[in-house]
Order: C-alpha cells, then sequence, then structure tokens
C-alpha cells in the first residue's frame, strides 16, 4: 500500500508541570517516523509555538488554523503525548480545525530509570485526560494497541498501518460515486438496496438506462480508436483463443462506452445488469470488461449490485489492491469451515492464477453459446484474505456491514468460472448470522488482511453497524 497518498496532521500535546524538552525531542522523532513510512505531514513548527507543540487556547487555535488552511490535503490526525500533553488544547484545536477525520491517540512510554520530576512524561495517564476530553467533546478517535508505545516500536508501526487504511477509507466512503447501469435483474431481489441511506452517508449513485449503452454502442464505428485501442487491450489481457472476432468487437464497443460515460461522470465503480438482456439483445457477457476495470481500481459489479460495488471499494481502499465480488458458493465436503466461492466470472485477474476468456455456460443453456462469450475462468490465488458485505436496512434507517478474515487454500475443484476455496474459523457461525439478519447471497473478498482496519472505519467514523468476525 502506497502511503504518499496520505496525509496526517500532526499535533504535539505538552504540559508545562512536565519536562517540555522532551516535546521537542518527541515531535522530532514522530516527524522523521511519518515521513520515513511515507506519508505527509502537516505540522507546527517551533517557530509557531514552544517545540511547535500546543498547551494553550492560543497554541490551539494557531494549530486549528494551520489544519484548515490545509483541509484538502489532511486524511487523518496523529496526536503525541511526550508527556502529559494538554487535554484541552488537543480537544480544542481538533474541534476548531473542523476537518471532521479520524484521529489516532498515542502515548509515549515512561522509562523506569527517568521518573524523576526531570525527565517523566506521565503520558499514560495523560492520554487518559485527552481521550476524556475527546469524549466530552463528541470527537471520535483510534487508539493504538498499546495504551503507550514509543514512535519507533513495532506495535506504534502496525498501529499507524492500520490508522492510515482506516484514513483511506473514511476518504473513499465521503463523496463516493457509483453508477448503475441497467435494472435489477427481476430475479435478483437479494440486491435491492436504499439508495437514500447511501446518499446520507455520502455516496452518490448515478444510473444509466441499459438501452442509453446500446444506443451509444450502435453509434460507434468497429473502426474507432477507442474500439481498436479497447480491443488490442482485452487481447493483451487474457487468453482468447476460440473467441469470435466479433465477439471482441463488441465488448470493445461496450468497455469503451461504458468507459466514457463513468469519466464523464466522474465514477469510482459501476454495477451492471449483466444478464439476460445484454445476451438476448447485444450477445456478449461483459465480464471480461468489468474484470478489467476492478484490476485497475474501478470497480465494477455484476447483477446491479450497488451496495456490493461501495463494498469493494472499501476493500480497496483499505489494502490499496484489487477486490472481487464472488457467491457464498457451495460447503467443501464436510470441513465446516471451508466453502467454495464463485462467479462466471467477472474476477480482476489479480486474482487468479492464470486467466481464459470462454462463453458463459450457465446463460448458454438458454440464450445460446454464441450469445455469451465473455466470461473469464481461472482459480483464486492461494493466500490471506479479508471478506466484507455492505447492506442497507431499510426497516432500521441504517447501513450494516460484516467483515472478517480467512485464507483461499490449495484446494482444487474440477468446475467452471473463477473459484476458490475459502477457509474461515468458526464459518458456521458466519454463516447463521448472514441468514439471520438478512444478508445477501454476495460477498466481497481482497487479497489482503484488513477486517480490523474497515471495522474501525465504518462503525468509528461512520457510525454504521459493522459485525466483525473472528
Amino acid at each position: 500500500m502506497r502511503n504518499d497518498s496520505v496525509t496526517f496532521g500532526l499535533i504535539v500535546g505538552n504540559r508545562g508541570f512536565f519536562p517540555s524538552e522532551l516535546c521537542s525531542e518527541g515531535r522530532a522523532e514522530m516527524l522523521e517516523v511519518l515521513k520515513s513510512a511515507g506519508f505527509g505531514v502537516v505540522a507546527l513548527s517551533p517557530e509557531d509555538t514552544e517545540y511547535g507543540s500546543i498547551e494553550s487556547l492560543e497554541d490551539a487555535t494557531k494549530c486549528a488554523r494551520l489544519f484548515r488552511d490545509h483541509a484538502e490535503e489532511i486524511d487523518g490526525i496523529v496526536v503525541t503525548l511526550p508527556n502529559f500533553g494538554d487535554e484541552r488544547a488537543i480537544a480544542n484545536a481538533i474541534r476548531r480545525a473542523r476537518l471532521g477525520v479520524p484521529v489516532l491517540v498515542q502515548a509515549s512510554p515512561d522509562e523506569q530509570k527517568k521518573l524523576q520530576i526531570t525527565h517523566r512524561r506521565d503520558s499514560f495517564c495523560g492520554k487518559l485526560s485527552a481521550c476524556n476530553n475527546l469524549t466530552q467533546y463528541g470527537i471520535p478517535f483510534s487508539l493504538t494497541t498499546l495504551h503507550t508505545c514509543g514512535p519507533r516500536s513495532p506495535e506504534f508501526a502496525a498501529d499507524l498501518d492500520r490508522f492510515a487504511r482506516v484514513c483511506r477509507v473514511v476518504r473513499a466512503v465521503r463523496g463516493m460515486r457509483v453508477g448503475a447501469i441497467g435494472a435489477r435483474p427481476t430475479n435478483f431481489n437479494t440486491v435491492r438496496y436504499s439508495e437514500k441511506l447511501l446518499e446520507k452517508a455520502g455516496i452518490s449513485v448515478t444510473t444509466l438506462d441499459l438501452s442509453e449503452i446500446l444506443g451509444r454502442i450502435e453509434r460507434l464505428d468497429d473502426a474507432d480508436p477507442s474500439v481498436k485501442a479497447k480491443k488490442e487491450a482485452i487481447v493483451a489481457y487474457t487468453t482468447t483463443e476460440g473467441v469470435p472476432d466479433q465477439a471482441l468487437v463488441k465488448m470493445a464497443k461496450f468497455g469503451a462506452v461504458v468507459e466514457d460515460w463513468m469519466d464523464a461522470e466522474q465514477l469510482d465503480g459501476s454495477s451492471i445488469q449483466c444478464w439476460t438482456a445484454l445476451q438476448d439483445y447485444y450477445g456478449i457477457v461483459p465480464c471480461t470488461i468489468m474484470s478489467m476495470m476492478s484490476n485497475t481500481l474501478r470497480p465494477s459489479a455484476c447483477e446491479l449490485d450497488v451496495t456490493g460495488v461501495v463494498s469493494m471499494l472499501i476493500l480497496q481502499a483499505a489494502s490499496g489492491t484489487p477486490s472481487a465480488i464472488v457467491d457464498w458458493n457451495n460447503n467443501f465436503g464436510a470441513d465446516p469451515d471451508k466453502a467454495v466461492v464463485f462467479h462466471c466470472s467477472n474476477l480482476p485477474s489479480h486474482f487468479l492464477e492464470s486467466t481464459e476468456m470462454r462463453y458463459q455456460e450457465i446463460i448458454a443453456g438458454t440464450v445460446g453459446k454464441d450469445q455469451t462469450y465473455g466470461t473469464l475462468y481461472g482459480r483464486i490465488n492461494p493466500g490471506p484474505a479479508t471478506f466484507l458485505r455492505l447492506s442497507t436496512d431499510d426497516f432500521a434507517g441504517e447501513i450494516k456491514a460484516y467483515t472478517g478474515e480467512g485464507r483461499f487454500t490449495e484446494d482444487k475443484l474440477a468446475t467452471f468460472g473463477a473459484y476458490g476455496v475459502i477457509e474461515i474459523p468458526r464459518l458456521q457461525d458466519l454463516l447463521k448470522y448472514l441468514c439471520r439478519n438478512g444478508f445477501e447471497h454476495h460477498v466481497v473478498m481482497n487479497l489482503s488482511q484488513v477486517s480490523q482496519a474497515v471495522q474501525e472505519a465504518l462503525t468509528t467514523y461512520l457510525g454504521w453497524n459493522v459485525y466483525l468476525h473472528g
């Protein structure tokens, strides 16, 4: 995950009853740690306040003004306590900055041999006071794994990595724009969703009728440069042996039109009515085009699963890698902690050991083989995984979700489409939870382990109801 796209506002807490020079050392150390990890930093300088720390209302006002001046850059705030710190100044600075970004509170540990008044920090105690005031001010915050930890400690490095992922998720959700192409397939009530609940959370949905896509395709010549470029990209992306050239041209036109629309509407991802209108009236499945978009971090979900593509974008933001939408599809023999996940498929090539374009065997039985070229076959790479599913609950008037971690195994299957065997501790308990809480059969997977960061972002900062399976 690249850190250079995340910038933190840094607050150095100080309280004059304790050695203020610790703030000079602590600020320099924290700045070095953050910058070495690749993060941008906005912080007061020693010319602005004593040691660049804050202790008074005047200091807090200076800090808030600086943060507001850089509001478009700052994704999160790191509060470091080299000594006890002034809890009021910290809370006032964050409140007056009015950024609404995640906040991480870190406190440096005392050394047993340095507990004299000239060296002691008391950050252990000061962190409690700082968090108490943040709570009183209604400012949500994140904590380090250990109550006190040094900026150079491995524990803080892990905390900082997780916090950066939290910031990425919060940033991604606020102002997210997704597209919905076509109508929900009639037989898929499971992907119903509340557009208004999403909008309330800052997620906008832009719609386009499938007839408009087909109409724009009709006006596009086979020799158009955008079509030729897209066709070349398809052939470079996956094996297309045995696929009729005209089917590849149709896919290229579809991809060119969809991406042009997404560019015009500034969309982060899309969901598409993938069957069976496209097969009946246009003669392809859009899976490969969707796979290619997901692989370049512009995810696309099938069956007009809007909350599915939102889930893809969230996991993508947390991990920095592509997400895939799959079905919870089959048991794996008698093993209660393993299941087969499957789609027919639009999985990004990032997920698959190898890819091959074929026709869609499920739909071919209804509309014919020649109308269904464009699906990707492949086996999911073994390794760690995070799963996530977002859903809108109209009855409760809220957005809910579940997330957790497992691993894709080396188990092989004789099947079609894209598939993998995932092992999840207490899988049967998870499945009971999904059934009893009305979750969809679709789930989003990511080849990473970021569930804690996702759960923290969605609950602490967005106020959603999220179950963390573990």
